[in-house]
């Protein structure tokens, strides 16, 4: 049954043995932006089902580009799934296997060892630029410009008031490269207003443009929201003075709102593409970094942020690339964050060699090529989850019982078939084992 494992299930890959008839010349290199949304879930926009939140951008993106069914981010929450987007590795070989906190991980981060899409792509000539959310630490050291990225303006932390750019624990948190530089406004709006600039100011030159959107994660707060979050002095004694309620007693119309001022701001970013004669030259992904909370939806699919169960990982996925992807198809390949990694190095033309876990899905986009079946894990806490084939593991606790799930048939996991499959459970088992001693040696965890 496991014979046909994929080299990157368990152990680390050169991307340089990918590069065949999609390579790029460097004449031909692509633009490059990726928008990532924030606890958006697999229910929650109008081109996966959602009847009530209006999401026309979005929804036109997919209409000319592809549109993923089976698309997962690395993690179930916001630090893991970013540290696997950057590196093209399973975050647990980075140590960030979960979220970097604003109370107790001020000093923690994402290695400066690690070789980030960023600093690969600057190796290829291109200028790259992150706006928004990084949640990858909060030191400076830790900033975004030390990891290849040549512009950043916004936020260091998990989450910031959209009004007053204040984080969890009262420090003010919106940044200009390394240094604390506030900006006036709306965060959804300032952080497409900041990449809508980069676009203009490096249109002459090939670029990665990381938008990393605030929303939709709490605090839910709309354009007219107060402000609930304020710094004091600092040395005082409470650093915070905001209630930890929202600012809104009805969350879904804040929630909503939030959502499509976001999808408005996409809209922008792909119509400054066109005027500036950029589209087919610009390859478009967006995705979200981990399922939806309580507020948000996961269509049919079970659990939520945090879960191992598909609600916590599965997410909506878009691509779009004019002229190179054909328009209005829809992907059933089981993808992962970390796979973007490697196929935006192989559609920059890129041939180094660079050790990921992850692998190119350059030819299923370009050519609608199936993908070789993997082997592929999730983590979070003390929960795992193992899918090779239409086969799920899952283990929800050290001392749970094991979940087993027909993924063709049940992708809602509503019927766990465990007891008529031990011997299946048993190998998906034993893979796991071997992947976590392999993707956490020597490696310090965030505690």
């Amino acid at each position: 049954m496991f014979k046909n494992l994929l080299i990157a299930a368990t152990g680390l890959v050169s991307t340089s043995g990918c590069y065949s008839e999609s390579t790029q010349k460097k004449t031909d290199q692509p633009n490059i932006v990726f928008i990532l949304a924030d606890d958006l879930g697999y229910g929650d926009i109008s081109c996966y089902g959602n009847t009530q939140i209006k999401t026309p951008n979005l929804d036109q993106m997919a209409k000319e580009g592809v549109r993923f069914l089976d698309f997962h981010s690395n993690g179930a929450v916001c630090s893991p799934t970013r540290a696997a987007l950057l590196t093209g590795k399973y975050q647990q070989r980075t140590g960030i296997t979960g979220v970097i906190t604003a109370k107790d991980h001020r000093e923690v981060g994402l290695s400066l060892s690690e070789n980030t899409i960023a600093e690969a792509l600057k190796d290829e000539g291109y200028v790259t630029g992150i706006f928004g959310k990084w949640h990858l630490g909060y030191a400076e050291k830790y900033n975004p410009i030390h990891q290849g990225f040549d512009e950043f303006t916004g936020y260091v932390s998990g989450n910031v008031d959209y009004h007053s750019h204040v984080d969890q624990e009262g420090y003010p948190d919106w940044w200009k490269a390394d240094k604390l530089a506030n900006e006036t406004g709306y965060s959804t709006d300032l952080i497409s207003q900041n990449a809508i600039d980069f676009i203009i100011r490096h249109q002459e030159k090939p670029f990665l443009l990381y938008i990393s959107h605030e929303a939709p994660h709490s605090p839910y707060q709309g354009l007219k929201s107060k402000a609930i979050r304020h710094t004091h002095p600092p040395g005082a004694v409470n650093r915070v003075d905001f209630s930890t309620n929202e600012s809104e007693k009805d969350i879904f119309p804040v929630y909503k709102e939030m959502i499509e001022i976001m999808d408005e701001s996409i809209g922008k970013t792909l119509n400054i593409l066109k005027q500036l004669k950029l589209d087919n030259k610009t390859i478009v992904i967006f995705c979200s970094d981990n399922g939806a909370p309580k507020a948000g939806s996961n269509g049919a699919l079970r659990g939520g942020k945090g879960s191992v169960w598909e609600g916590g990982h599965r997410v909506p996925a878009i691509i779009r690339w004019p002229g190179h992807i054909k328009p209005g198809w829809i992907s059933q390949e089981v993808i992962l964050t970390m796979d973007i990694f490697p196929t935006l190095l192989e559609l920059a033309g890129s041939v180094k060699h660079t050790e990921v876990d992850g692998v190119s899905i350059a030819k299923h986009l370009l050519y609608q090529k199936p993908l070789v079946s993997r082997t592929l894990f999730w983590q979070s806490a003390d929960s795992y989850a193992v899918r090779e084939g239409k086969w799920k593991l899952v283990v929800n606790g050290f001392n749970a019982k094991p979940e087993l799930y027909d993924m063709i048939l049940d992708f809602e996991e509503k019927n766990n078939v465990a007891d008529d499959h031990p011997n299946i459970i048993n190998e998906l088992q034993a893979e796991f084992k071997k992947w976590e001693s392999k993707v956490n040696k020597g490696v310090k965890k965030i505690s």
